[in-house]
């Protein structure tokens, strides 16, 4: 099932830096993607649920080019990708084997994915660019998977950037990186993130204002009376 377009659009006006905070506030974490960094400046904020895709380390028997033309394999999961999801790619954080290139990036952007998050890296780097797909990675590398990991199923549970993310888990990207909202707490960002976003910039303009952080950042009784007296104006 989709994420509801609603959801899709609350959370796109919500900075990753503020769902940790949020998810902190709940006891969860550790729910930042290491690693995850944007290939190419200004892919914006991206929302969609993840769909998860598993390398093991390299076993030779295993990982060879023919490889790519079996049903369990990279080209495969590709074919099975919905419109509008995050793929999110448990490549172990190895840097020197490219898990997808420029061919496959083109045949995601193609088929409506709307982003890439890996722990790993990139090959083809002009390419991928080139495509138009968002990426979040850890850099690019000439060799092909093969040459270090092996790619055993998709849509499992796995560990991406030290992060255990399961399918139809939420996934929002953004230059901060990536995280991941369990399904059973979207309910929880949607409802409280707008919330938290608003008074960060009310105490943000408060700091420009001169007002010293004592009191300000946490707020104490007397700033939590003028920030409630800001939001009844809004009214």
């Amino acid at each position: 099932m989709s994420l509801d377009p609603a959801a899709i659009d609350t959370l796109k006006k919500v900075s990753t830096a503020t769902i940790t905070t949020i998810m902190l506030k709940k006891g969860l974490r550790n729910i930042w993607l290491r690693g995850t960094r944007p290939l190419r400046e200004g892919q914006g904020r991206l929302v969609g649920k993840a769909f998860t895709l598993r390398f093991v380390p390299a076993r030779e028997d295993l990982a060879t080019p023919e490889s790519w033309s079996k049903p369990i394999s990279t080209r495969g999961a590709i074919e099975a990708m919905p419109e509008g999801v995050i793929v999110v790619a448990d490549a172990m954080g190895v840097t020197d084997a490219g898990i997808f290139g420029d061919i496959l990036c083109a045949r995601m952007k193609k088929r409506g994915v709307a982003g890439l998050v890996t722990d790993g890296v990139m090959r083809d780097g002009e390419g991928c660019l080139g495509t138009g797909l968002p990426i979040w990675c850890d850099g690019v590398a000439a060799p092909p998977s093969v040459a270090g990991l092996t790619f055993v199923n998709w849509q499992e549970p796995i560990a991406c950037g030290g992060v255990a993310v399961f399918p139809d888990d939420i996934i929002v990207v953004d230059d901060d990186g990536a995280v991941v909202i369990p399904a059973a707490y979207l309910d929880v960002v949607l409802a409280e993130a707008p919330e938290q976003e608003r008074m960060e910039a009310w105490i943000m303009s408060e700091v420009e204002s001169g007002v010293a952080l004592p009191g300000l950042y946490p707020m104490n009784a007397d700033t939590k009376a003028r920030y409630e007296a800001y939001k009844a104006s809004l009214k």
